[in-house]
């Protein structure tokens, strides 16, 4: 985990420039959307003049700027997460520029800022710091530990990638501090990390010692009465299905809520594969938890994002008859639901 929390920063600057697309910038949008206090701008050279809301969906009046020089900003945020992870060869000036001015720059990319000589030389001479939230030092595999019983752990999880697991969480998360509750996020990807200051970035973790990141990001957060975990990747997808099923033993959650995205029938990234029979997956990750810790899927967190407000509505009350548990979409409809199932949950196996 990072030593120093990422909240620290107020005046930041995302860079997005030649990649504001929803795809591309989902780090941007999604810091916009819970971190809007702290965004000063947005960097497109080509949309200067116009509202991060009108460029990028969120962010109301924050300003859209084509150079560091017009806001008084403490750190610059890679703002894009895009395949493959690298660095624009043309954002190399800018970096450079917001080294020059004294702010520190924050990457959740793959390539490291700090394995760039240049970078290292222009922080060093100006007192700045290059944060690679991806880097860590995770070397320990799991101890198998009992976690504190009156922590409620409650991990999303998916049929595939980029579903909405972390916008999920986060969601349950507000709405039981709305209520009352206290309620904590375990940030385990790169734009988590960014939005709620630390966490552990799990795809970057060794494979034996995933489980243990994990496990030790958990026995960090333990002292709320509800611990919202971060979800990655499919325990079915070709890739990226390690990391899920590690994060699966490392929390050993109470409870899932199980994401999906209405009409998507391949696999992220795998057009020539289709995504495995739901009722398959769903099975599968009950069975997977269970071997860890009792656990069980309490909820549904619907993406209807192709579909009329109508036809979403009947999707959900499908889903519902067929699967058994409540099931929202949390961006059009709020999370209500799936609040008050881990509320009951929470009286059933700990109150």
């Amino acid at each position: 985990m990072l030593k120093d929390s990422l909240t620290k920063y107020k005046r930041i600057v995302l860079l997005t420039d030649g990649y504001s697309t929803p795809f591309l910038a989902k780090t941007a949008i999604s810091l916009l959307r819970y971190r809007g206090d702290d965004i000063a701008a947005v960097l497109d050279k080509e949309h200067a003049g116009q509202t991060a809301q009108q460029l990028l969906g969120y962010g109301e009046s924050i300003p859209v700027v084509d150079s560091l020089d017009q806001i008084d900003a403490d750190a610059l945020f890679i703002g894009i997460a895009p395949p493959g992870g690298k660095l624009p060869a043309q954002w190399k000036p800018i970096v450079m520029e917001a080294l020059r001015l004294g702010m520190d720059v924050v990457s959740g990319l793959h390539d490291f800022l700090c394995n760039d000589e240049s970078f290292v030389v222009a922080a060093h001479e100006r007192g700045a710091k290059l944060i690679d939230v991806r880097r860590n030092n995770e070397n320990e595999t799991a101890k198998a530990v009992d976690f504190r019983r009156e922590c409620l752990r409650i991990h999303a999880v998916g049929n595939d990638c980029s579903l909405g697991k972390m916008v999920t969480t986060l969601e349950i998360q507000k709405g039981l501090q709305e209520r009352g509750c206290d309620a904590g996020f375990a940030a385990t990807g790169q734009t988590g990390i960014m939005i709620c200051g630390s966490g552990i970035p799990i795809d970057c973790v060794v494979s034996d010692f995933v489980n243990g990141a994990t496990e030790r990001l958990v026995l960090a957060h333990q002292d709320h009465d509800y611990l919202l975990i971060e979800g990655q990747g499919s325990i079915s997808h070709p890739a990226y299905s390690a990391v899920t099923a590690g994060l699966l033993h490392g929390c050993a959650p109470d409870g899932l809520i199980f994401c999906y995205e209405s009409g998507r029938e391949n696999v992220k990234g795998f057009d020539h594969r289709v995504i495995p029979e739901m009722e398959r997956i769903y099975s599968a990750y009950e069975i997977m938890s269970n071997l860890r810790h009792p656990c069980k899927i309490i909820g549904m967190a619907a993406n209807t994002r192709h579909l009329t407000e109508e036809a979403a509505l009947a999707e959900m009350q499908e889903m519902e008859s067929r699967f058994g548990v409540p099931v929202c979409d949390v961006y059009r409809f709020g999370c209500d639901k799936l609040v008050d199932a881990a509320i009951q949950l929470r009286a059933e196996i700990v109150d």
